[in-house]
C-alpha cells in the first residue's frame, strides 16, 4: 500500500476516532435532552463517516475495485442520522420535555 493512502486512511481513522470520542463526552457532560441529542448526533454522524471513508479506501485499494457496501453504508448513515435526531426532538417537544432544566440522571447539573 503507497505510503500516501496509509496516511490519507490514519488520517481519517483518527478523525472518525476522535468525533466519536467527543459525541460520547458530549452525550455523558451536557445538560439536558437537547443538547445531549445534538452533540452526539453530529459528533457520531461525522465520526462514523470518517471510520467508513477510511474503510472504503483501504478495502477498496486491497480488493482492487470500489467497496459499495461501505459506500451504501455511508450514505445511510449520512440520510438516517438526521432524520431520526429530529424524530427524537419531535417526541420531547411533544411530551413535553423541558429545555434548560436539570435532568433526572445528573441532577447537580
Amino acid at each position: 500500500m503507497p505510503f500516501l493512502l496509509e496516511l490519507v486512511v490514519s488520517l481519517f481513522l483518527i478523525a472518525g476516532a476522535l468525533f466519536a470520542l467527543i459525541g460520547s463526552i458530549g452525550l455523558a457532560r451536557l445538560r439536558d435532552f437537547f443538547m445531549r441529542l445534538h452533540g452526539p448526533t453530529k459528533a457520531s454522524t461525522l465520526g462514523l463517516g470518517c471510520l467508513l471513508v477510511g474503510s472504503l479506501l483501504y478495502f477498496s485499494f486491497q480488493r482492487g475495485t470500489v467497496s459499495v457496501h461501505e459506500a451504501i453504508v455511508t450514505v445511510f448513515l449520512f440520510a438516517t442520522a438526521p432524520v431520526s435526531a429530529h424524530m427524537m426532538a419531535k417526541a420531547a417537544l411533544f411530551r413535553g420535555v423541558g429545555k434548560g432544566g436539570p435532568s433526572r440522571n445528573y441532577p447537580d447539573r
